[in-house]
């Protein structure tokens, strides 16, 4: 049955409130993208430390409470690799326990296996796979770190929620991985606002397709 047949059966208010079920149906997965970011956008340094040195007890709570959350993770290989070869003490560490347990996907062609038992390899058309998880129900789906998938799901208008943890450092001679490069222009809504230790800004937006401006 299509929409104008359904609109002609029920009243107006009614009908509104189906096609909203009708809507949340589609997607019943909100995805999450997380990224830790210099002041001017960019998501690593050529010679910074790990968090941009700005590790502090708040950020360490952060983490830790943001971890046990319930959600299924997304990652690329490149982290991957980068969080299966921390140092065997840091491997100890409740956080790090609990995100190598947690059920997810890692996206590559190269890797053949993974030692996180929990995380299954995709190889293909990952906007497409991601694309079926978010109709699956369950946890929401979060990507960790990993830039390149998180430009292709930006870019594809399948992320509900952006957040950035933004360190007070700009990093024009040795930044790369510029966060929002060869993405459209794009509007946010601020959900929500906190400051770690001080210094480092942890930010939730909602993208809202294009700016609010004519181009």
């Amino acid at each position: 049955m299509n929409g104008s047949a359904l609109h002609c059966r029920m009243p107006g208010s009614l009908f509104i409130l189906c096609m909203i079920a009708l809507l949340w149906r589609e997607y019943m997965s909100d995805l999450v993208c997380e990224l830790i970011i210099s002041l001017d956008g960019f998501a690593r340094g050529q010679r910074s430390p790990a968090y941009y040195g700005y590790f502090g007890p708040d950020f360490a709570d952060w983490i830790k409470t943001n971890t046990a959350l319930p959600h299924r993770m997304l990652i690329g290989r490149r982290t991957y690799e980068g969080m299966a070869g921390v140092p065997a003490e840091v491997r100890d560490e409740e956080w790090w326990q609990r995100m190598a347990t947690t059920p997810g996907w890692l996206f590559s062609r190269s890797l053949e296996a993974t030692d996180w038992p929990e995380l299954k390899i995709v190889r293909d058309d990952v906007v497409g796979f991601v694309r079926e998880l978010k109709r699956t129900d369950g946890p929401e789906l979060r990507t960790l770190g990993s830039m390149s998938l998180v430009r292709q799901l930006l870019a594809s208008g399948l992320v509900d929620r952006l957040k950035l943890v933004v360190c007070p450092l700009v990093l024009p001679q040795t930044g790369s991985e510029p966060t929002f490069e060869g993405l459209p222009d794009t509007g946010f809504d601020l959900l929500s606002s906190r400051v770690l230790d001080g210094r480092v800004l942890l930010l939730e937006y909602r993208p809202t397709g294009a700016p609010p401006y004519n181009p």
